[in-house]
């Protein structure tokens, strides 16, 4: 086990200080334990049950979980995005999928399930400090779609991940540009969220909702009043009685007016 400063431990503390640990096997869950509490964890939990998990993670409000890929009762993917897609209070936090089967498919299948990291068996203490040492500092932009809820995928920083979705280029040059790609993203999950609205309406509501609040305050930045007033018109309307489909359609309409040609066509 390396040493860690006052400087880093302080750095990394508030994703390490409560952990839930889900993995059927004793023997790993006790090393990635005992790992972890040499990072500073002070409350560590261990269930190796998928079925119980939710519970758990709602009792404890966890910092970072981390969970096996497979196991007897376990499929680490449905989990991932069972939280993900859950009213839990922990279901944004980081998330790190640990596997000994670390195929492009299985790294691709995590980071589509909505997990930070991949880490993959035998890991050194390291490898396990570097991906929460980059939760920690290097957060992602959360996106809260239909299809994906997580962690912006563009900026997936596991070791083992080098895909398509993980480019400098993803990476916009300036600030104009990152407004820019910030107002088109949200623009095509609001056109998505709406389109999709019946295949799950809770979690279109509050997709819809979360690009409401994401373009009022870019709208309240970048001095755009439209965009401002449509937003805000939107965001009324999601408070204004049980949102459907129908009462939507003018209040998003009149948001997805002020967006690109570019943006809606790639919208999905």
């Amino acid at each position: 086990m390396f040493a860690l400063d006052a400087k880093t431990m302080q750095r990394i503390a508030p994703v390490v200080r409560r952990v839930l640990i889900v993995d059927p096997n004793p023997a790993a869950a006790r090393l990635l334990s005992d790992l972890l509490k040499g990072f500073g964890s002070r409350d560590v939990a261990v269930e190796g049950d998928e079925a119980k998990v939710i519970d758990l993670a709602r009792e404890m409000e966890p910092g970072l979980i981390l969970t096996e890929r497979t196991g007897p009762r376990l499929d680490g993917e449905a989990l991932a995005r069972r939280i993900r897609r859950s009213s839990l209070a922990c279901r944004r936090v980081p998330l790190i999928m640990v596997t000994a089967e670390a195929t492009a498919s299985s790294i691709k299948g995590a980071r589509d399930s909505g997990v930070h990291e991949f880490l993959r068996k035998p890991f050194t203490s390291g490898d396990l400090f570097r991906r929460v040492e980059n939760l920690a500092t290097k957060p992602r932009d959360w996106v809260e779609a239909v299809g994906y809820i997580g962690p912006d995928r563009r900026r997936f920083n596991s070791d083992d991940y080098a895909g398509p979705g993980k480019r400098k280029a993803d990476k916009p040059a300036s600030a104009a540009e990152a407004v820019v790609a910030i107002k088109d993203q949200a623009m095509r999950i609001l056109a998505s969220a709406h389109t999709q609205f019946d295949s799950d309406p809770m979690q279109a509501v509050r997709a819809i909702k979360q690009q409401a609040e994401t373009l009022k305050a870019l709208a309240i930045k970048t001095g755009d009043a439209s965009l401002a007033i449509a937003a805000a018109g939107l965001e009324t309307s999601l408070t204004a009685g049980a949102p459907t489909k129908a009462t939507l359609a003018g209040p998003i309409g009149a948001v997805l007016a002020l967006a690109s040609p570019e943006s809606l066509s790639r919208a999905g």
